[in-house]
Formats: structure tokens, C-alpha cells, sequence
């Protein structure tokens, strides 16, 4: 992926990972558009940074999804890298019967999302120099956490599309997927300074080395997600299914 002289769209850059990554890589030189729900937020995450935009979008909605991307392209008609960062984490008993509507937003945002903006932008990126799209997934899309299963199954559906995507745009578009551990930000609540979780400057810190190297790798992996990424490689994946989900929950009872 090319460093600097890129028109950058990042979903979800309110707050954690997206909003990190887009002052990282505006900081190297990049136009960075940041789109999510809260406007406030992404307000913030412009203040004082030219060459920054913001833009609500609900990836809720498929209307308003092609809409922005309509938008986007009128606006910023050098756009040649999307990151499909947006996502939430929902707890889910699956042990009774239940509501479920969680898992339904769950699957929206986290899968029909990116799959929806992917597609109402491919057209246009195609057709860029240096273009680009960053997945973001999830260690537990590798081994699961029992108490977010939606979570995890949407971002093993989206590791999955991702190398489909990759095989399809070959020397094309770059398709790169970021797999991160488990991160001190407000993806969940106490999550931002839960003992053990990678902290979110450390973590952006490595990313941006990895996404530095040339060729960039497939999958940008710090050292902290080895565990659980090549689990079933290595022939440990029962147990490190178990220690994750013992440390998990013993990392929420604090």
C-alpha cells in the first residue's frame, strides 16, 4: 500500500482504531475523509487537521450507503483507498431463547456493511492508481469468544470475503486485511483500559510499521494476535479456545 499521496475513506474513525489510524496516516500525508454515525465525534477527530473531512453515514442502511458513495466520489474524486473499519460488539447469551435483534445489527454493520460500501465503490476504485481496500476483522474471527458470537462470526465471514475479494482484484486493487487482538478502546464498555488489552497507541504503533513494509503484507498481524490467528495451524486451537475465553471473562470481572 502506498504511504503518502493517497485520498483515504475510513469508517468508524469517531473513536479507537479508525480514528488512531486516520490521524496516523494523515500525519504521513494523506487526504483522510472519516465517515460513522456520530458527527460529533468525527468532528473531533478532524479539529485542527487540514485535509480532513468528515461525513456522517449509517452502514445501517443500504440507501444511505450509496448515497455517501455518490457523494464521495462527486467530492473527492481521488479517493483510491477504503478502510472498512466500522463495526460493534454485542454480549450474547445463547443459552435461551432471546431478542435478537443484537445479532441482527450486529450482522448488518459488521457484514452487510462493508460488503455494501465495498460494492458501491468498486466501480470507482478500479479505476484508481494505487488503490486499495483495508478489511478490518478480529483475532476471534480465528478462534471465537462464546459470549460475542455474532461478533466473531461476522468477522470470519468478512476474513472470508476478503481473500475472495483479494484473488478477484488481483493486480487491481490491493486488498489487505487488519486483524486485530483484543485493544484498550470503547468497542466494549471498561474495554478502554482493560488489564492485558493491547494498548491502542502500541497497537497503531505496529500496524503502521507493518503497513510500511514493502510488499505490504496480505494480513497486517501484531505480534499480540499470533496467538490466535495460527491456533489451528500450530494444532492448539481447543486450547487456546479455552484460555482466551478464560481470560476474557476474567478480564471483564476486573
Amino acid at each position: 500500500m502506498k504511504q503518502t499521496g493517497n485520498t483515504i475513506l475510513i469508517t468508524g474513525g469517531g473513536s479507537g482504531i479508525g480514528e488512531a489510524l486516520a490521524h496516523r496516516l494523515h500525519d504521513q500525508g494523506n487526504v483522510v475523509i472519516v465517515a460513522g454515525r456520530r458527527q460529533e465525534a468525527l468532528q473531533r477527530t478532524i479539529a485542527g487537521r487540514p485535509n480532513m473531512h468528515a461525513m456522517a453515514l449509517d452502514v445501517e442502511s443500504a440507501e444511505a450507503i450509496d448515497a455517501f458513495a455518490q457523494w464521495l466520489i462527486a467530492e473527492h474524486p481521488g479517493l483510491n483507498v477504503l478502510v472498512n473499519n466500522a463495526g460493534i460488539m454485542r454480549f450474547e447469551a445463547l443459552d435461551a431463547r432471546r431478542d435478537l435483534a443484537d445479532a441482527e445489527a450486529t450482522i448488518t454493520t459488521n457484514l452487510l456493511g462493508p460488503i455494501r460500501l465495498t460494492n458501491a465503490l468498486i466501480d470507482h476504485l478500479v479505476g484508481q492508481p494505487d488503490a486499495a481496500i483495508v478489511n478490518v476483522t478480529s483475532g476471534l474471527a480465528f478462534v471465537p469468544l462464546t459470549s460475542t458470537p455474532t461478533y466473531n462470526a461476522t468477522k470470519a465471514a468478512i476474513h472470508s470475503y476478503t481473500v475472495a475479494l483479494r484473488e478477484v482484484l488481483k493486480d487491481r486493487v490491493e486488498v489487505i486485511e487488519l486483524a486485530p487482538p483484543a485493544v484498550q478502546t470503547g468497542l466494549t464498555p471498561g474495554q478502554e483500559s482493560r488489564e492485558g488489552y493491547l494498548p491502542l497507541d502500541d497497537f497503531i504503533d505496529e500496524v503502521m510499521g507493518l503497513l510500511a513494509q514493502q510488499p505490504t503484507p496480505r494480513e497486517i498481524l501484531v505480534k499480540q494476535v499470533h496467538f490466535l490467528r495460527f491456533a489451528e495451524a500450530e494444532g492448539r486451537f481447543e486450547d487456546t479456545l479455552l484460555k482466551v475465553n478464560a481470560f476474557a471473562a476474567k478480564a471483564r470481572e476486573g
